[in-house]
């Protein structure tokens, strides 16, 4: 008998390709979503519940029925600009939905605990390769938000036995190469599909914010992981768990990227060669809260979850996000 999974956020980007991931490995993903900034045609490869996270009547009720034997947490507020002029409403909507959650599933007998973190717990890093051990300094309430639903864990772990396993990770792109889904955000803050509407005329121009970063073309460097890779890291991590392989009360965290990072304007030229089309810019100021780089180290995934990054090459990132954006996204 298939086991269910009670994934937040399943109608978003990442959430939607985690629930198509859960259900070929043999899962049903139960998607619990408010639907402010997810789709309902997204949500395409197991049972809908729609609900906000700090409804916890409503969290007990979804929880009681479908019983899952873990959570996979993805719904979170995350534009970084937003977070810097409205910092109470990450406070709001991040950890105080997040503590919601967490109890609604002790109290309903679940221990195993999966969390979408973030590369922005770090902070700014110069010329370091991250990795699990590299301090937590945060630059704005999106990452601080995230570090301290990780501490959440971590002390529920100590008063209850809660069990997790905590991804951070980095700029995520690409799209399922079936074109079942694929990222459809509105308005739309990630680069590459940026770069897309630009090219498509969607949008007049890419702004790009900053070009006076210490860097070799003045613009600010990230790691990409794919979509597809990345949700096949959460599913080896919830095998993890269920495995026995994270001792009661204990949480184990791994960054998931590919340790080379990009600048902008290099992401800019490969849309341009992926796509053979122009890309409209211009050139805006810094937005504040942006570190200038940020790049994974992912040994740890790798050797312990046997994770790999096979489709996480720019190339490839760009040409499956193009193939999707051709296709027009989701209708509400």
């Amino acid at each position: 008998m298939s086991q269910t999974v009670l994934v937040t956020g399943g109608a978003g980007y990442i959430g939607s390709h985690a629930c198509k991931a859960l259900r070929n490995a043999g899962f049903i993903p139960v998607t619990y979503d408010n639907l402010c900034t997810g789709w309902q045609d997204a949500v395409r490869f197991g049972p809908f519940e729609q609900g906000d996270l700090m409804d916890r009547a409503r969290l007990d009720e979804v929880l009681s029925r479908h019983k899952p034997v873990a959570v996979m947490h993805f719904a979170a507020l995350s534009q970084v600009g937003e977070a810097m002029r409205e910092p109470g409403k990450y406070w709001r909507g991040n950890v105080s939905a997040s503590l919601n959650l967490i109890e609604a599933a002790l109290a309903a007998g679940i221990r195993n605990f999966v969390f979408s973190s973030t590369c922005a717990t770090y902070g700014d890093h110069d010329g370091v390769v991250l990795d699990e051990g590299t301090a937590q300094t945060p630059l704005n309430a999106y990452g601080a938000s995230k570090r301290a639903i990780e501490d959440m864990l971590r002390d529920f772990g100590a008063s209850d036995g809660l069990r997790s396993v905590i991804f951070r990770y980095f700029n995520v792109a690409g799209a399922d190469p079936e074109g079942e889904v694929g990222e459809f955000h509105q308005p739309e803050t990630h680069l590459i599909p940026l770069i897309l509407d630009a090219i498509d005329g969607k949008r007049d121009a890419l702004t790009i914010h900053g070009t006076d970063y210490p860097t070799a073309d003045g613009t600010c460097i990230r790691d990409y992981v794919h979509v597809m890779d990345l949700v096949d890291a959460h599913v080896l991590g919830l095998k993890h768990l269920l495995g026995g392989q994270v001792p009661d009360g204990t949480q184990e965290v791994f960054c998931l990227g590919t340790g080379n990072g990009f600048s902008v304007r290099e992401v800019i030229d490969h849309s341009r060669h992926v796509t053979n089309r122009p890309v409209p810019m211009i050139e805006g100021p810094r937005r504040g809260g942006d570190a200038v780089k940020l790049v994974s180290g992912s040994e740890k995934a790798i050797s312990v979850l046997g994770w790999t990054p096979a489709r996480s090459t720019l190339p490839q990132m760009i040409a499956d996000a193009w193939r999707w954006h051709q296709n027009g996204g989701y209708e509400r």
